[in-house]
């Protein structure tokens, strides 16, 4: 292992910086082998820190020469920091030599097929050279980059440029983590915006030749955002620059970086003929969440990295808000809660459960989760929720204003909106601290007209909080008569104590509540209801939310049914989809997630809650089962939507498009399991974009055929690797059954799998983990695979190999001979020799959940 003994850092021991940085100048010589970068760095010492030496972090770097106010120094090298007695204020310069070429980890300065990037965040700019690679440590940038390639960035604003050589300077102070630096062979594709403030601002984006074709709407995205951040938060651009770059090899989805945003090429690059209509909304959100950390990260950053979710999750919240504006949010609001329950809660259920601000880590980088993300954007969503949008504007106005340009903390996040609404939100901020999803169940009476409302909160115990105190939960109520009227408009009930009733005057005798409208707090609810009742909902809930939950809930209980009692699929709810599935009122997007089935993966937790072994084969079955039963009983309605919805002339992404497009696709889906594949296959042939194409050769390998489809799409796209990674995903995740692992190694051995390239080995190794009956393959199978590439890819990129870990983490809610399998693959990868910090720190606490679970 690369540490035997990992100390854990704790967020308890946090002491402000020693020295703080004024002014940094770095000078870098581009080399594959032989990089030297050359820095200047003004220093001072803290009057707020401890004293002590000047220690600078750094990795993997081969110190050519070091000065302090121009007389040379020998200071003291570490593995992994410098070490030296310095003045209180003085200048450092250092020359250290790096080799971009050997970084396989993709973190740091490394280089992807030619072309020199960086990714610095959380803890990568110590690879390049020695520095207070810490948040807290604010600075401007100067960078100069020489080299014969044509095209040098950073960033900030061009300041000069000349044969062999670009200067880019940054007058906004920024932590080292974003620091961004480009150089290769790329072409620019132009555009500009004008600010808000009358500022005029030049956009590009940078991608490789032949590609300039494809960025059209991820430009587009971009401008939308920057016009939406104006209005909605009031925050105007501050460069006259701004850039993306498109680059293939790359862990992460994107990184803010201050006016030079690097992205994973497939989050930027589209076309009709290539992309589909969720990688179009997944570039228009990911574009907009990058460029929206220019203010929540860049201008205010995080004090600290247990202050993750302060950029993040307020971040994340924003493009949701964003998105749902572009879009529908209805729409967005159910695929977020369908993302929730999937990543998050199954990551507060098992044992990497955390709280949204971590108390401690070993490493950092495996701290970028789903609680982080997706849990921290539902605090923010609450606190706008429980003050109303005006306070919380106000609240924002004045984070802006008072901590600009400053490291920041969940405290000085929270304290802005007690003082702007006189509230206390000392219980609130207990969502920040405690780890686990709370679980809320609710009763009702009706009493003379008024619907009381009867609830009960608990916070189950999760690793290292086994007791937890009660939240402050916003609870969004209604309710709709038996005549289908709502007799009540929503209703924020605040849910403080343990248990807790709340009264509603409704004027009738009976009506069904509707609780946790537009999933107001990120939960589990427990709540008896005949399926009566939830039909009565799924019909005409005013809620779109919970009109869809009521759906679901119906289809859970009838699949639950059908795994453990062997029951058929249930009548009733086919019939009740049908008045749904035929409401042209109703967006065509909503409705085709009404016919989404729960996962397997949702299946499986729901019946280990229920203390009940999940079997994936027999959960696969039942919806298999289910599946076709709704195709039986729906095939007139399905047919109809699906020769209906056909759109004539060129595609467009735009959102009424993809909806429709989505409930076609959605009715081909069910039609394939029951017309032999004669529509899928005949879509397939013709389509002209890629979200059909996508769509028909899924349906056909789900159904067990399309052996020639899949070929044909080989052949047809077998150069272009984004649309390849589509084909290598679409294979693995929809093999039916357990077959899925068998498929996943014999594309491992194509010709075409980079494992080396995060994107490609996700498509396939990634891919596997979304299938569960294969991943839980009876005969360990799944296991055994992935364990294999998670040990062979852990030398060369630990980041990627230890967050494909989490794969593993609910392996404890399955069957003795299943378990046993698990851990087998689970600590044969953590007894792997040279084992990285970064994984090794995952295996062990996903191992420890045989212990706490």
């Amino acid at each position: 292992m690369k540490d035997a003994a990992p100390r854990a850092i704790k967020l308890a021991d946090y002491r402000p910086p020693a020295y703080l940085v004024e002014d940094v100048k770095l000078t870098f010589r581009l080399d594959p082998k032989a990089t030297r970068v050359l820095s200047a760095i003004r220093f001072r010492r803290n009057p707020e820190g401890d004293g002590g030496p000047l220690r600078l972090d750094g990795e993997g770097l081969r110190l050519i020469r070091a000065a302090i106010d121009g007389a040379e120094v020998t200071p003291k090298v570490l593995p992994e920091e410098l070490e030296i007695e310095a003045p209180d204020d003085f200048l450092w310069e250092c020359e250290v030599e790096i080799a971009p070429e050997d970084n396989t980890a993709l973190e740091g300065l490394y280089m992807s097929k030619g072309m020199y990037c960086t990714q610095c965040e959380a803890q990568g700019f110590r690879k390049i050279t020695y520095y207070p690679d810490r948040p807290d440590v604010m600075a401007p940038f100067e960078v100069r980059v020489e080299s014969d390639l044509p095209v040098l960035l950073s960033n900030g604003d061009k300041v000069e440029t000349g044969e062999g050589y670009a200067v880019w300077r940054d007058p906004w102070k920024k932590p080292a983590y974003l620091f961004a630096l480009v150089a290769g062979e790329l072409i620019e594709v132009r555009d500009s915006f004008t600010t808000s403030e009358g500022r005029h601002v030049a956009l590009s984006i940078w991608v490789r030749k032949g590609d300039e074709t494809r960025c059209d709407y991820a430009m587009d995205s971009l401008k939308r955002s920057m016009k939406w951040d104006e209005e909605a938060y009031g925050r105007a651009y501050d460069l006259d620059q701004f850039s993306i770059v498109a680059v293939d090899d790359f862990n992460m989805g994107a990184m803010e970086n201050k006016a030079l945003n690097i992205f994973n090429a497939r989050y930027v690059l589209a076309s009709p003929e290539t992309a589909t209509d969720a990688d179009y909304a997944r570039i228009e959100s990911i574009v907009a969440h990058e460029y929206f950390h220019n203010w929540t990260g860049n201008r205010i950053t995080c004090r600290d990295w247990f202050q993750l979710c302060l950029k993040e999750g307020l971040t994340v919240f924003r493009d949701q808000i964003f998105s749902g504006d572009e879009r529908s949010h209805a729409v967005k609001r159910i695929e977020e809660v369908h993302q929730l329950r999937a990543r998050q809660f199954r990551e507060d259920a098992g044992p990497l459960a955390h709280p949204v601000r971590p108390t401690s880590y070993i490493e950092i980088n495996n701290f970028y989760t789903a609680t982080v993300y997706e849990k921290g954007a539902e605090i923010i969503g609450m606190l706008r929720t429980l003050i109303g949008p005006e306070a919380y504007r106000k609240g924002t106005d004045l984070y802006f204003d008072r901590h600009d340009g400053q490291a920041c903390t969940i405290e000085d996040w929270l304290q802005v909106f007690e003082d702007v609404t006189g509230r206390d939100l000392s219980q609130f901020a207990l969502w920040y601290h405690q780890a686990g999803t709370p679980r809320v169940t609710v009763s009702h009476r009706i009493e003379a007209g008024t619907l009381v409302l009867s609830f009960r909160q608990e916070v189950p115990a999760t690793p290292g909080q086994p007791t937890k105190q009660p939240m402050l939960i916003p609870i969004a109520v209604g309710a709709i008569g038996r005549d289908g009227t709502e007799v009540l408009p929503t209703q924020i009930v605040e849910l403080t104590e343990a248990e807790q009733e709340a009264p509603f005057e409704i004027g009738a005798d009976d009506a069904v509540p509707s609780v946790l409208r537009n999933f107001s707090a990120p939960v589990i609810l427990t709540q008896e209801m005949s399926a009566e009742d939830r039909a009565l909902l799924l019909a005409h809930d005013t809620d779109p939310f919970n009109k869809w939950e009521a759906g679901r809930q119906l289809a859970k209980t009838a699949l639950l049914r059908m795994v453990t009692d062997g029951a058929e699929p249930d009548a009733a709810y086919l019939d009740a989809l049908e008045p749904v599935l035929t409401d042209d009122r109703l967006d065509p997007s909503f409705r085709a997630l009404v016919l989404g089935l729960p996962s397997d993966d949702d299946m499986a937790q729901t019946l280990a809650d229920a203390n009940s072994t999940p079997d994936p084969e027999a959960i696969a079955a039942a919806r298999r089962r289910m599946s076709e039963a709704m195709a039986r009983r729906l095939e007139a309605p399905l047919a109809e939507l699906y020769d209906r919805l056909r759109i004539e002339g060129p595609y467009s992404p735009d959102a009424e498009s993809a909806g429709k497009r989505s409930l076609r696709n959605a009715a081909l889906s069910l039609l394939t399991k029951i017309d032999g594949g004669e529509r899928a296959r005949t879509q397939f042939a013709a389509a002209d974009n890629m979200t059909d194409e996508v769509a028909a050769l899924s349906a056909l390998v789900r159904n067990g055929r399309g052996d020639d489809e899949a070929q044909a799409f080989h052949d047809r796209w077998k150069d272009d690797r984004l649309v390849m990674d589509k084909w290598f995903t679409l294979q693995v995740v929809n093999a039916p059954g357990a077959s899925g692992a068998a498929v996943a190694d014999r594309l491992t051995q194509h010709e075409a799998f980079d494992w080396k390239n995060p994107n490609r080995f996700r498509s396939v190794i990634g891919a596997l983990g979304a299938n569960h009956a294969a991943f839980h393959a009876a005969d360990g199978s799944g296991y055994r695979l992935v364990a294999d590439w998670l040990i062979r890819l852990d030398p060369l990129n630990p980041q990627t190999t230890a967050r494909m870990t989490t794969m593993f983490e609910t392996w404890t809610r399955y069957d003795a001979d299943r378990r046993a399998l698990a851990q087998e693959a689970l600590e044969r990868i953590a007894g792997a020799e040279g084992l990285s910090r970064d994984t090794s720190e995952m295996v062990t606490r996903i191992l420890g959940s045989a212990v706490h679970g």
